[in-house]
């Protein structure tokens, strides 16, 4: 069994766990952390999972939280002195806390014992200190902890009964690589929306898609979904409206190509997504259509009523179009994972798009009932996914 430490938006990193291993292989302890029961667990493929570690054992909960974390603390030290005492390899060892306000000093002292137990031994280990309860998931990453028997990160996760599940990390997210494939590209633009690359990724694995599928972007911009695609071994179509965007499009796949070195087929067309028509070799091998459609203008603060009103008609009518255009081009097995807006005023609630609540007349069903929202707190137009299937419009309407 693994422990997978969720991103920001927890419910859409719970999300992407049951696409990828099955629902009923994941449990949620809490809002920071779920366990997985499976044999493998990778998580450079995931999105929404900062890191992961294989599960040792669990400490139930005990007469106070300070008891429990002591009791957890015991384990930890017997465990790793008697595994790290004869290691001819300087340790370095982190130690992450995930649950309730924890003093990082708590935390820390458990790694200060083993350090002085391996010391009696002759054994060298490097402290990585906590700032905080939870060393961060740069810390992590750049010292490589969980990437190798010499660089440990012990995870300590508190569920909701306040039970402890100690586990051994398998690795943090790359994040270095991920700036490499945001800002590292070629070619970006702001203005038309800057869909982030553990987004794209999030969104290929909700649809489903595995090596040697074919994805559609119908609203491809830089590529972003064409490029994560390619990374995991996904071939993939992309248009868009504009020209501009097919040409950043292609000169980003370029770069993917030549700096990861990927093998797949990919295609980028300009095309408008309301009334494209799919070719014949298309409609037989596209299964996963994934995308972020039309998201509106921006906005730096909450627009007006009458101005939400113009923008949320806009979008809505524009999405519209596109699902119905291609309701009868696609198999009725294709999975769409598409990103819609959604709006967020200056008390924290949303304004959905009012196709969500029209699926079933566009001829479409939701496949993941959840809200699945994706913004920062700031953030006023948030990305609101969408996992659907066709469904017959005569049977639904």
């Amino acid at each position: 069994m693994f422990i997978a430490i969720l991103g920001r938006q927890p419910e859409i990193s719970i999300a992407e766990l049951e696409a990828v291993y099955g629902a009923k292989n994941v449990q949620k302890i809490s809002n920071q952390a779920a366990t997985v029961n499976c044999d493998n667990f990778s998580i450079d493929n995931l999105g929404g999972t900062i890191k992961c570690g294989q599960v040792i054992t669990k400490i139930k909960s005990q007469k106070s939280d300070r008891n429990t974390l002591l009791q957890a603390s015991k384990i930890i030290v017997e465990k790793y002195t008697k595994n790290l005492s004869n290691s001819q390899k300087k340790i370095t060892l982190g130690i992450s806390f995930y649950g309730n306000k924890t003093d990082p000093r708590n935390v820390q002292k458990i790694g200060i014992i083993l350090k002085n137990n391996l010391k009696k031994s002759g054994v060298s280990l490097r402290l990585i200190p906590n700032k905080t309860a939870a060393l961060s998931t740069a810390t992590s990453h750049n010292n490589k902890l969980g990437r190798s028997e010499a660089k440990i990160e012990i995870i300590i996760a508190k569920n909701v009964y306040g039970d402890l599940i100690i586990a051994e990390s398998r690795g943090a997210q790359n994040i270095n690589s991920y700036t490499q494939r945001d800002r590292g590209r070629p070619k970006r633009d702001a203005f038309v929306g800057m869909l982030p690359p553990k987004l794209a990724q999030i969104m290929i694995n909700l649809s489903g898609a595995k090596p040697d599928d074919y994805l559609w972007d119908p609203f491809c911009g830089t590529g972003t979904v064409l490029q994560e695609a390619a990374l995991i071994g996904v071939n993939a179509y992309g248009s868009d409206l504009s020209d501009k965007m097919i040409s950043y499009t292609t000169e980003n796949m370029n770069w993917v190509e030549k700096t990861f070195s990927t093998n797949t087929f990919w295609q980028a067309h300009q095309a408008d997504a309301t009334s494209v028509k799919l070719t014949d070799e298309q409609k037989k091998r596209i299964s996963r259509i994934v995308c972020e459609t039309y998201l509106g203008q921006p906005f730096s603060a909450p627009p007006s009523p009458e101005k939400l009103h113009e923008v949320v008609g806009n979008c809505n009518h524009i999405i519209s179009d596109f699902l119905q255009n291609i309701h009868s081009q696609i198999r009725p097995y294709t999975t769409l994972c598409i990103a819609v807006p959604a709006w967020q005023n200056h008390e924290g609630k949303f304004t959905h798009s009012p196709l969500i609540k029209n699926l079933k007349k566009l001829g479409y069903q939701q496949i993941i009932d959840k809200n699945l929202l994706y913004y920062r707190e700031d953030q006023v137009v948030a990305r609101e996914i969408l996992v659907l299937k066709p469904a017959d419009i005569a049977k639904t309407a």
